[in-house]
């Protein structure tokens, strides 16, 4: 039976992309809508999100509404437009104040979180359920995801309550990544609008004297997910993976699912990608090569294509693993290879990648930068792509990875362990190199063994055929998302 479902994003492909989060809201959009599922999607409307930069949106004005944020009113602009390509329906919620700005969270200048996040992020909370009004639409799933919108489930059970419609709703939040977890000053409570009993002592708001938008979400929300089954499991272990809310998501353990994200599928494909220099399948490999010598040269390193190329797109943050890149750095490079990088993040990372380039300047690269075609052809033209991970939710780009033949050296936790097996030079069994121990040592030596690969033709060659062939679309996370929306609307109304 088809749904009516409301998914509630800070960021989205093609519109706004910081992390995975907009990657996922992007795909599974499309594939729900696919299925046949009426499926929107509410965004806050960024500046770079406008009709000559997205030909075909066709957005239109639904009206205008006034939204309560502590002693003062905020007037929300309700746009509607299409997503291009779908059926699904785009709602922008308008605030210029809070959303006119190029970063959805942080402000580049100081490279620190945007000071007015939790009054930005309570208004676009608020702004999803009242536009339901103005749209004359209650959805039977409002799917949220990560602390941006983690309010929306407590908001709908506490100031929505004695509606019936929308007390027949039902909620799931995503955990994309628990370390980030939207706590505030007490203080917005007054923002929020809610009993202060709420954040008390044991309170469902209440975060060591602060306010934690996440905890809420994960104790109101009819069901709980997070993007890798590993990463489920984790994130209830201990403070090293569920950064102090452990015992809140082992308490709702019987509501909370790993559900393994998956990739866009026409978006990344090496057969038909309109960003790579050369399009390419298993059976023309030989075209990977061209790509491999357009990147070279994209990234001003010597044109030899023999020279096994290492990849990375990530943000240069703690979580990463840069710190123990930083580690191996001096006998790393000492090896025969080459490393391109592509990202951006905190300035010591920025920092540390720049004087690598001028260390190295034969054999390393960067490009601190967010840029979708380079991100494209680093998949497409790196033989290896590294994620070295402190912890990783789900991860994307080892999928990606695998869809173009670049093979994944990867830290074996989260959806990084769910996705990539470690290779077995015995068997040809695996699909990646990975490594345990969060040690540059244990990094270095899963390197190294990848390095060791690339001098075998042969088996180098059957590795790269078989990964390509490696479904990772969202068809079945998708079908698992409807199945948990089910749940989810089944326990509510019962």
């Amino acid at each position: 039976m088809p749904l009516d479902i409301a998914i509630a994003s800070a960021e989205m492909v093609p519109f706004a992309k910081v992390g995975g989060l907009a990657d996922v809201a992007g795909a599974l959009a499309k594939e729900l809508d696919r299925f046949g599922h009426e499926v929107t999607v509410f965004l806050p409307r960024y500046r770079g999100i406008h009709e000559e930069r997205f030909p075909g949106l066709g957005l239109e004005k639904v009206g205008d509404i006034d939204i309560q944020v502590g002693g003062r009113v905020e007037r929300a602009e309700i746009g509607a437009a299409t997503v291009p390509g779908s059926g699904v329906r785009l709602i922008l919620v308008g605030h210029d104040e809070f959303f006119d700005r190029d970063n959805p969270y942080v402000d580049p200048k100081t490279g620190k979180d945007w000071p007015d996040n939790a009054e930005r992020f309570i208004f676009f909370n608020k702004a999803i359920l009242e536009s339901l009004r103005l749209l004359r639409w209650i959805p039977d799933v409002i799917h949220t995801n990560d602390y941006q919108t983690g309010l929306v489930p407590i908001l709908l059970r506490e100031a929505y309550s004695h509606e019936e419609r929308y007390a027949r709703v039902g909620t799931l939040f995503s955990i994309h990544n628990v370390g980030y977890q939207g706590i505030f000053p007490r203080d917005v409570l007054e923002l929020i609008g809610l009993s202060e009993d709420l954040a008390g002592p044991t309170g469902p708001l209440e975060y060591w004297g602060k306010v934690n938008f996440m905890k809420a979400a994960i104790l109101y929300a009819d069901l709980v997910n997070t993007v890798s089954e590993r990463y489920a499991e984790e994130i209830q272990s201990g403070n090293e993976y569920g950064f102090g809310l452990e015992g809140v998501l082992h308490g709702r353990r019987a509501d909370l699912l790993g559900i393994l994200n998956g990739i866009d599928a026409e978006v990344w494909d090496p057969a038909s990608d309109p960003l790579i220099a050369a399009n390419y399948e298993a059976t023309s490999l030989s075209r990977k090569r061209e790509n491999k010598i357009r990147l070279l040269e994209s990234m001003e390193l010597p044109v030899e294509p023999d020279v096994p190329l290492i990849g990375i797109i990530s943000r240069l943050v703690d979580q990463k693993g840069f710190d123990l890149f930083e580690k191996i750095a001096a006998g790393l490079f000492r090896g025969r290879l080459k490393i391109v990088v592509l990202g951006s993040g905190q300035p010591r990372y920025e920092e540390l990648l720049r004087s690598l380039r001028k260390k190295y300047p034969q054999k390393f690269a960067v490009a601190l930068e967010f840029n979708d075609k380079l991100a494209h052809l680093i998949e497409a033209g790196s033989d290896f792509f590294l994620m070295p991970s402190k912890y990783e939710p789900c991860g994307l780009n080892q999928m990606y990875s695998l869809r173009y033949g670049t093979i994944p050296i990867v830290r074996a936790t989260g959806g990084l362990a769910d996705t990539v097996h470690d290779y077995e030079f015995e068997t040809g069994k695996g699909n990646g190199f990975t490594f345990e121990d969060y040690t540059g040592e244990a990094l270095l030596e899963a390197i190294k063994r990848a390095l060791k690969l690339y001098q075998k033709k042969r088996p180098l060659k059957k590795l790269i055929t078989e990964i390509m062939q490696i479904d990772h679309s969202w068809d079945t996370a998708a079908r698992k998302y409807v199945a948990a929306y089910e749940r989810a609307i089944a326990k509510r109304r019962a």
